[in-house]
């Protein structure tokens, strides 16, 4: 059996997956190149994708979009950067296979 921080690690995960809006996020930060303007300071597959674009291309408030992220990085799914007064993000593919394997054993 699983031991009780792994499942509640996973129920976070599951929770934060249980959005259309975060999963978006988690789909266009697949590929952040083709799905996000080109950034004038950090790398979208090293740093991440500047959160001004995620706020645009989602259409919410700043605050929406900002508690989305908030919910993805704390669920470990998303890996916030902090950089020249900007925060970009970018997928955490490690803990998304994790979570994936521990769906899979169900």
């Amino acid at each position: 059996m699983t031991d009780t921080a792994t499942l509640h690690d996973l129920e976070l995960a599951l929770k934060a997956l249980a959005s259309e809006r975060r999963l978006r996020i988690l789909d266009w930060l697949k590929d952040p190149i083709g799905n996000f303007p080109t950034q004038e300071h950090g790398d979208p597959i090293e740093h991440g994708t500047c959160n001004l674009f995620i706020v645009d291309r989602l259409g919410v408030s700043q605050p929406a979009a900002s508690r989305h992220l908030k919910v993805l990085v704390d669920a470990g799914l998303v890996i916030a950067t902090r950089r020249k007064g900007w925060t970009y993000y970018r997928r955490n593919e490690p803990r998304l296979a994790a979570v994936a394997a521990l769906v899979a054993g169900i």
